[in-house]
């Protein structure tokens, strides 16, 4: 039987190779991510399966899980460690093989199998490793799933069984392009750059995208888990400007760029702009609102005001509800509203009928975006952006605060923020119009500008990001007095970045 998981084990040991080593940072709060070997090792993998397949046996799911994994050079030895502690639960598992993550959603779906565990660590750096879980199709582990299952696995509280099985699923891919293609043809056949940093989407994205009728200029699609040229991440800034160079090099119509596990996508338009996804998101919601009238969208507290007040939207009846940033919270709130569409200003962009199951997926994002230029009678990507309202916004800046302070410190700031508000203070020499107050804080003042203050879900920091619809100068002022409050805890250290 193996023991309990320690967290003191190190590599080159014999502890290390006859134990399960788990850091319990790596549960977070809606998956798990770790850097291998330090922080996790092979038998701390084998634990996790026992862990989640206990969990499954405990919640009375049927024991049928999907199981793919990622193009990294340890993807495959993990994902088949876990395997083992799943069938040692007494899980049948169905190994979809390479997959990005939302091939493996969809698997559960076509083989009608309650559970998923995609062994993936997204867009993290090589030496990262993690798994997405879910037993509730199309939704994704939050922070009850979470904990419950690292209470279970760090006291090793594991139940073997009997009865585990494997399942090869060989032809995954081939079904999950079927679906994503059928009945999708351009009328008018656009230009694409598709970029893909050298991750798993490369095997994917070209193939989907011709298949609907483009002409595709690949950008580092060739498979290579060193990722020579820079991190599969369309949110980083050196993969934003490669793909402009190539767009304006080629002359191209959009160009769209995945990340390591293909669940999103960013997008940069004909002349070389790079457009932030809550943007892009915006202008999505405007196609989807002319064919689809009173839609309702969701969008996370960081994202643009604009889908509140864009005039498009407004005019076709749209509602949007904002809500916790994170993939799972985005993708649970989208179902429990019954909303059409979920935006997060990450790219996570989840569709629901008649466009989508429900859970993010890079490639459906690029179909819409590709349907999107196909509506829009001879328009280019930059009319249609240009087309937006004018916004002056902030990137995301994440100050430091210890995992042990930063939501003891968001909390306070929150009550600064109420007493304000509620007294009939000011903020920038405004009236506070609305608090959203259901991440942090979001605090909306008369003109429609705001300031956002989160604890970041994944690292040691908060996250601050502000907007303005009326100019630079009212959005670095929201910016001034959230900063000055924030320094005034010694708990706030520096900014990853600042405007």
């Amino acid at each position: 039987m193996l023991a309990k998981p320690r967290t003191d084990l190190k590599p080159n040991s014999a502890d290390y190779e006859r134990m399960a080593l788990i850091k319990p940072t790596g549960f977070r709060e809606y998956d798990a991510r770790w850097l291998f070997e330090e922080d996790i090792n092979l038998y701390g993998i084998q634990a996790l399966g026992m862990g989640l397949g206990t969990y499954l046996q405990q919640k009375g799911i049927k024991p049928h899980i999907v199981v793919g994994h990622d193009f990294r050079s340890y993807s495959a030895s993990i994902k088949n460690t876990l395997i083992t502690g799943l069938m040692a639960a007494g899980c049948t598992v169905y190994d979809i093989g390479l997959a990005v993550s939302p091939m493996a959603y969809f698997a559960q779906f076509e083989l009608d199998v309650p559970a998923v565990a995609m062994v993936t660590a997204s867009h993290n750096n090589n030496g990262w490793t993690g798994v997405k879980m879910g037993c509730d199709r199309p939704l994704t582990f939050g922070p009850d799933e979470m904990t419950a299952l690292k209470n279970i696995v760090l006291n090793g509280k594991w139940e073997k069984r009997k009865g585990g099985a494997l399942v090869h699923v060989t032809d995954m891919a081939d079904r999950y392009i079927a679906n994503l293609v059928k009945g999708k043809k351009l009328k008018n056949p656009l230009k694409i750059v598709a970029a893909c940093g050298n991750g798993t989407a490369g095997a994917f994205a070209p193939q989907v995208l011709r298949a609907i009728g483009c002409e595709v200029v690949e950008l580092d699609c060739e498979l290579d888990h060193s990722f020579p040229n820079y991190n599969p991440n369309p949110e980083d800034m050196k993969m934003l400007h490669a793909m402009a160079d190539k767009v304006r090099q080629v002359g191209a119509d959009v160009g769209l760029g995945f990340d390591g596990d293909g669940d999103r996508c960013g997008v940069v338009d004909n002349e070389g702009n790079e457009i932030f996804a809550d943007k892009i998101g915006v202008m999505i919601a405007r196609d989807i609102s002319a064919s689809h009238p009173g839609s309702v969208f969701v969008a996370d507290v960081k994202s643009t005001g604009l889908y509140m007040t864009d005039p498009v939207l407004k005019k076709y009846g749209a509602k949007t509800d904002y809500y916790k940033t994170g993939h799972s919270y985005i993708k649970a709130r989208t179902t429990e509203l019954d909303a059409i569409a979920g935006f997060e200003k990450s790219g996570h962009y989840f569709f629901r009928a008649p466009y989508g199951l429900g859970y993010d997926d890079g490639l459906v994002s690029a179909i819409m975006v590709c349907e999107m230029l196909d509506h829009a009678k001879g328009k280019t990507m930059a009319d249609l952006y240009r087309a937006l309202p004018k916004t002056y916004g902030t990137p995301t800046m994440s100050p430091y605060c210890a995992d042990e302070a930063k939501y003891e410190v968001v909390d306070k700031v929150v009550a600064h923020f109420e007493k304000i508000a509620a007294d009939g203070g000011r903020i920038a020499g405004q009236a506070i119009r609305e608090l959203i107050t259901v991440n942090g804080i979001r605090i909306v003042l008369e003109d429609g500008t705001w300031g956002l203050v989160r604890a970041s879900s994944n690292t040691p920091n908060l996250v601050v990001v502000c907007e303005s619809p009326v100019s630079e100068e009212a959005m670095r002022a929201m910016f001034a007095e959230i900063d000055d409050y924030l320094g005034s805890y010694e708990e706030v250290g520096e900014y990853d970045q600042k405007i």
